[in-house]
């Protein structure tokens, strides 16, 4: 497989299950560590019944249920798992690759604190959709100060 499609495949399957990837890739401890915190901090945040409030529009429900104290805890753990995944699969060569992950932690994390009280278009998104959107501007923030960092080298 070429070092391209690994690290897209790294990341999808990081994507779909933090901890999935490094089992893939044969780093068994690391993989099953992350498989079980985000089972923990699934669970404790009540993340699965909230995404499934969200899909069918009951946003005032799932912001209900939320146990934002454990919930704030997902974005660090997942985008780490993908920075890992991506790392591990022969990305982050390039000085200051870590930023876009980092900063899109950061947003979704801030993201999930506004997720209450945050509307867009007039529109109260919740615990789900709002913090999604946040990855965004994550994305943009990390990716801009990786271009203007490199460039200054």
């Amino acid at each position: 497989m070429k070092n391209k499609d690994k690290i897209i495949e790294s990341i999808l399957w990081s994507i779909a299950l933090p901890g999935f990837s490094q089992v893939l890739n044969g780093r068994l401890l690391k993989g099953f560590l992350f498989i079980g915190l985000e089972i923990v901090i699934n669970v404790m945040a009540n993340f699965n019944e909230i995404i499934r409030l969200s899909f069918i529009g009951n946003i005032e429900s799932a912001i209900s249920q939320a146990n934002y104290q454990w919930l704030m805890f997902y974005p660090c753990l997942y985008f780490f798992a993908m920075w890992d995944a991506f790392k591990e699969a022969g990305g982050g060569k390039k000085p200051y690759s870590y930023l876009p992950f980092i900063s899109s932690a950061l947003l979704v994390t801030v993201g999930i604190m506004y997720s209450t009280h945050a509307k867009v278009f007039g529109i109260l998104l919740g615990a789900v959709w709002f913090p999604m959107l946040c990855v965004i501007p994550g994305l943009i923030i990390g990716l801009s100060l990786k271009i203007i960092l490199n460039k200054k080298q």
